[in-house]
Parts: structure tokens; sequence; C-alpha cells
């Protein structure tokens, strides 16, 4: 198989929350205990980021709590500031745009990116040679650090950045490389784009490492799982023929919404509320997509205060939908089956299944589901206009809503 070599890095910023407010406030992240707390005044606050010496010397780690960590005065709590970080950002962006072009550069997250760096030897030299100009850069401009993966593909050098680059700052994998570096990868869920329930799934036909996924057959795993099994079949082997913009999938597969709620929820009709807002969210960035669906899932996460656990339950109907109404009717019976009454602290939605739009049998004599169409699209364009919060449910209004003060948060967090 003739495989295209190209020369592209996954840029990944390191601790980079805890390393921006530790700019901002004039600490050193390497020497300062920081925590990035998602709201102080709430005691189970998330912790967002953590600095190195915060997880070395306390043990503490994003997604711990405010109660968990100790009361020491050397420990720094800070709330995060999202548009600070997003300015950040943004200015990272451009600086990586004195290297490349605008085109060359995909923004994967607030602290990642790929670049393309193929016909820019003879501007700057080597791959190798262009990140470590890029890296001095991050540290002198913003006093912050990145580690870098270098590959042949998208797939290479985001597997090059999690597997070895995030230990030794800089890390350049080739096809060459895949037996020798990913194919020993166990866990599976180690391995980019592979979940833990995916992971079980893999494990129960007796695959448990890369090169167990590498050495099964792909009719095999086509016949288990269709389109994905292919592309998991290709990923063993580090072979990916993706391009720059949606990264290494050819379409989205799915439209969710996951939350933490601001208190426990004990009653169904304030839960139902929150799931209400959640439903218009999903069919908001469905309908944006021409995309419906056919299968609703809804998880829910009881409160640690119940000792924890939940359920995860999903419903296929008989006609894809991207209505709201719809996808809140099936959310609502997954809730009154399953819910055994403990307080819901996190709720998820999501629809999977998806065609586009145009298949969906919309009969222009069905006056209700034309009218509910064009009722959810004028919602939608008014919302794009002038804001989240430019039309809501006269329920979001109520106690239980939570639209209204999420939409004075940027990424589900204060500004």
């Amino acid at each position: 198989m003739n495989l295209p070599k190209r020369n592209i890095v996954c840029m990944d910023m390191r601790s980079f929350y805890a390393s921006c407010a530790a700019v901002l406030e004039g600490l050193d992240v390497m020497e300062t205990p920081i925590a990035i707390i998602g709201d102080k005044n709430r005691k189970g606050g998330v912790v967002l980021a953590a600095s190195p010496p915060l997880k070395e010397k306390f043990g503490i780690q994003t997604g711990n709590r405010l109660f968990e960590i100790p009361d020491d005065p050397s420990i720094r709590l800070i709330e995060p500031k999202m548009q600070f970080f997003i300015d950040v950002s943004m200015e990272i962006t451009r600086l990586l745009n004195q290297y490349v072009p605008k085109e060359a550069i995909h923004t994967y997250s607030i602290d990642e990116s790929f670049i393309d760096l193929d016909g820019t030897e003879r501007l700057w030299g080597p791959p190798k040679e262009t990140v470590r100009r890029i890296q001095d850069d991050l540290v002198r401009q913003f006093e912050l650090k990145a580690a870098f993966g270098i590959g042949q593909n998208l797939l290479l050098s985001k597997l090059a950045l999690d597997l070895e680059a995030k230990k030794i700052g800089i890390a350049e994998w080739t096809y060459e490389d895949v037996p020798e570096k990913l194919w020993p990868v166990a866990p599976l869920s180690r391995m980019w784009g592979i979940g833990s329930r995916l992971e079980r799934t893999l494990n129960h036909m007796g695959i448990f490492s890369v090169g167990d996924l590498a050495n099964t057959s792909l009719e095999k795993l086509e016949k288990k799982f269709g389109v994905m099994g292919n592309q998991l079949y290709y990923h063993a082997h580090g072979i990916d023929l993706s391009d720059m913009g949606p990264l290494l999938l050819e379409e989205q597969v799915s439209f969710g919404k996951g939350q933490m709620l601001f208190r426990d929820y004990v009653k169904r009709e304030d839960i139902l509320v929150v799931i209400l807002e959640m439903c218009e969210d999903v069919a908001m960035r469905a309908r944006k997509a021409k995309k419906v669906g056919y299968t609703v899932h809804l998880s829910a996460d009881y409160s640690k205060n119940a000792f924890g656990g939940g359920f995860s339950r999903s419903r296929s109907i008989a006609e894809a939908t991207n209505d709201t109404m719809k996808i809140y009717q099936v959310c609502a019976d997954l809730l009154e089956k399953f819910h055994d009454g403990r307080p819901i602290r996190r709720l998820a939605i999501s629809l999977t299944k998806l065609e586009d739009e145009h298949v969906m049998q919309l009969s222009l004599f069905d006056e209700h589901k034309w009218r509910n169409r064009k009722l959810g699209e004028t919602m939608d364009s008014l919302r794009s206009k002038y804001g989240s919060n430019a039309i809501l449910r006269a329920v979001s209004y109520t106690e239980a809503g939570t639209a209204v003060e999420r939409s004075k948060l940027i990424g589900g967090h204060f500004r």
C-alpha cells in the first residue's frame, strides 16, 4: 500500500489552564501547587486543572472535588477566567500562523492543535527543528510549555503526542515505528479513539492490546462494527488518510450534551426541566447540521450523597427526528423507567444513528410536523443571531432551569 508520508505535528500545551492562571497571578506553575476550581463557593466544585506540584505533592488530579483538596496554605485556589484562556489560545494560533498558513492549522481544542508542516522545510528546516523553534517561542512569549508529536499522518502525530511526547517533550513516529511503539499498547483505552465501552466489547472478542487489534481480520471487525471496524483495523496499523479539518472521522456520528448540575436534583419535574433544556440544545445542533437521528440516549449519575451510581439507557424510534419534543419524550420515558428516585447530579443526552435530514419523510400534508420543523428553525436562527438566551422556554425561568445561568458562562465556566 502506497501510504502518504506527511509532516504533521500535534501540539499540546502542558498544564494549560494552570499555567495561564500562574502567569496571570505572577506564580511559577512548576513550583506552586495550583488548582483551577470551577466554583470555589461550592465544596463540590470540580478541579478543572492542577499544576504539577499539586499532583505530585498532594495527589490532586483533574476531576477531584474542592473538599478533597488538603487545607494547606501553600495551595492556591483559582477560578477559571475562560475568556482569558480563549484569548491566550488565539494568540498561540497567531504564533503558529507565523510558521504556516491558517489552513495548515487545525485547532482541536483550546490547548491542542494540529499543524501541517509540509513544504516548510526550506523556510524553517526539518520538522523537529521547526518544532523546537515554536517550543522556544511559546516559552519566551507566553511562559508556556508544550509537547509535540510528529507523525506521517494525523493519527500518528496524535499517538506520538499522547503515548510518548507528553513524557519527553518531542516525539516523532513513522509507519515503521508502529509494531514496536503502538502494538504493545494496553489497555486499549490508552489508544486514542477507543473509549471504555468499546474497549469492553473488544475485550469480549479476545482483543486486549493494539497488536491484537492489528492482527484481527478486517472482515471480522467490519462484520462486528461496520465502518468503525474498518477504521479500527487501519488505525491499529497506524494508517489514516484523513485531511486537516474534521479529525479522523468522515462525519459526526452523534450530537450530545452532558451537564454537571448546580445542585442535587430530586424532584422528577425539576429533572425534566433540565432534560428539556438539553434536548433543545441537542436538537438545535442536529438541525443546523441538517441531520436526524433514530436513537436517543439518556444517562444520569446519582449524587455522591446517595453513594453514586446511575443509569445509561437508549431507545430507538421508528422515524428519525431532530424535533426537540420528540427527543424529550423519549428521554422522559427513559427517566420514568430507569430512575430509581435518588438525587441526580449529572445528566447526558445524545442523538445517534444519524442520516441526512432530506431522507426524513416530511409530508407536506402533515401540518403539525411541518410547523414544528419551521418553528425550530426560527428559534435556532434567533439564538444564532442574538445569543443562546435570546429565546428560551418558560421552564428555563423556573428555579429548576439552568439555561439562564449557563448562558453567562463560556465553556461551562465563568468568563
